[in-house]
C-alpha cells in the first residue's frame, strides 16, 4: 500500500494554527517572567515553573523540565534569558522522545491489513475506544473511519455503547457518511454482545479496520473496568489478540480534567495509545506534554479541527518545531 503521509505542507499549517493559541499564550506568559532580566537565576526559573503549570503542561512534568534546566544553568555557569526557549525545546522534545519510543505515523500503522489466524484467513486490527461523553469519541472514530478508509483499508464500525441512542445515532451517520458500515443493536443490548457482532461482521467481509465506540460513563473503576473486561473477553473468542489497540480520547481543552480522567481510565483498563482533541480552540496545548509524559502511554493522534482530515498522527518532532516555530 506504501507509506501514507498525511503530513504535506496544508497539514503542517493546520498544526502551526492548531496550537497558535496555547504558543501565543506560553511564550507571552514567558516573555514577561523573563522581562528585565538578563541570565536565568532563580527568579526566573520560579516564573517558567508558574508559566508551565498555568499552561496546564502538569506540575510533576514542570517540576522535571526546571530541574533539567537547572542542571543545564549549574553546568553552564551563566545561561541567558535569550537562550531559554531553546533550552526548553530542548527539553520538551527530549520528554517527548523518552516516552513516545516512535512516531507512529498514526493511520500508517504496519499490522493493518497484514493480520492473520493460524488457518491464514484475514483478520481485522482491532481498536477499542474508551473515554467519557463531551470528549470527542465518537468523532474521532468517524474521522478515524474516514482516513483509514482513504488510505484503502475497509472498514467496520460497532456502536457498543448502547446506553446514549444520540451515541448510536452520531456513529450511523459517521458511518453513512464516510460510506462505512456500523453494526448496532437495540438500546440497552449487551456492549459485548454488539462487539461480538461487529467482528463476526469484520471477518465475514475481510475488514482490515475495526472502530469499537464503548460508554463514556465516569461510574466506578470496577464497573467500567468489568464492563470492558467483558468486552475484551468476548472478542478474544473470536479474535484472540483483540483488541490490538485500547484508544483513549481526551479533550486537551478541558487541561487538567483531562489528567484525571486519564488516571482513571487508566487505572481501570490496559490504555495502550491516546488521540487528545480540541487542540485548536484552546491554549491548554501543553497538556499534550504533561500527559505523554506522567502516562507513558503514546499519544497516536491530536485533534485539530472540525474537518475530517483535521485529527492528525501525533508526531513528537513535528509537535515541537511547530510550537516554536519562530521562537528565539
Amino acid at each position: 500500500m506504501g507509506f501514507f503521509n498525511f503530513f504535506t505542507k496544508q497539514k503542517k499549517e493546520t498544526l502551526d494554527n492548531g496550537l497558535a493559541k496555547t504558543k501565543e499564550s506560553v511564550f507571552g506568559k514567558i516573555a514577561r517572567a523573563v522581562a528585565g532580566k538578563s541570565h536565568v537565576d532563580d527568579d526566573v526559573l520560579d516564573n517558567l515553573e508558574e508559566v508551565l503549570v498555568t499552561s496546564d503542561v502538569g506540575v510533576e512534568t514542570t517540576l522535571k523540565i526546571i530541574e533539567h534546566i537547572q542542571e543545564r544553568v549549574a553546568r553552564d555557569k551563566y545561561v541567558s534569558t535569550s537562550e531559554l526557549n531553546n533550552i526548553l525545546r530542548e527539553e520538551i522534545a527530549k520528554l517527548l522522545t523518552e516516552n513516545n519510543t516512535d512516531d507512529t505515523e498514526g493511520f500508517n500503522i504496519p499490522e493493518v491489513g497484514k493480520l492473520t489466524d493460524a488457518e491464514g484467513r484475514h483478520l481485522p486490527y482491532v481498536i477499542l475506544v474508551v473515554g467519557v461523553n463531551g470528549v470527542g469519541k465518537t468523532t474521532t472514530i468517524g474521522k478515524l473511519a474516514y482516513q483509514f478508509k482513504e488510505a484503502g483499508y475497509k472498514v467496520v464500525l460497532g456502536a457498543a455503547d448502547t446506553f446514549r441512542a444520540a451515541a448510536v445515532e452520531q456513529l450511523c451517520i459517521w458511518g453513512e457518511r464516510v460510506g462505512v458500515p456500523v453494526v448496532k443493536q437495540q438500546m440497552g443490548s449487551d456492549p459485548a454482545s454488539v462487539a461480538f457482532d461487529t467482528l463476526s461482521s469484520a471477518i465475514a467481509n475481510n475488514a482490515d479496520v475495526v472502530l469499537i465506540d464503548t460508554a463514556g460513563r465516569l461510574h466506578n473503576k470496577v464497573g467500567l473496568m468489568n464492563e470492558l473486561t467483558k468486552i475484551k473477553n468476548v472478542m478474544k473468542k473470536l479474535i484472540p489478540t483483540a483488541p490490538n489497540d485500547v484508544m483513549l480520547v481526551l479533550d486537551g481543552s478541558t487541561g487538567q480534567n483531562a489528567f484525571e480522567q486519564a488516571r482513571q481510565f487508566t487505572a481501570a483498563t490496559d490504555v495502550t495509545s491516546m488521540a487528545i482533541t480540541k487542540l485548536d480552540g484552546t491554549a491548554k496545548g501543553g497538556v499534550v506534554i504533561g500527559i505523554s509524559d506522567q502516562f507513558r502511554i503514546p499519544v497516536r493522534y491530536i485533534g485539530l479541527g472540525e474537518g475530517m482530515e483535521d485529527l492528525q498522527p501525533f508526531n513528537r518532532r513535528q509537535f515541537v518545531d511547530s510550537l516554536f516555530k519562530n521562537e528565539k
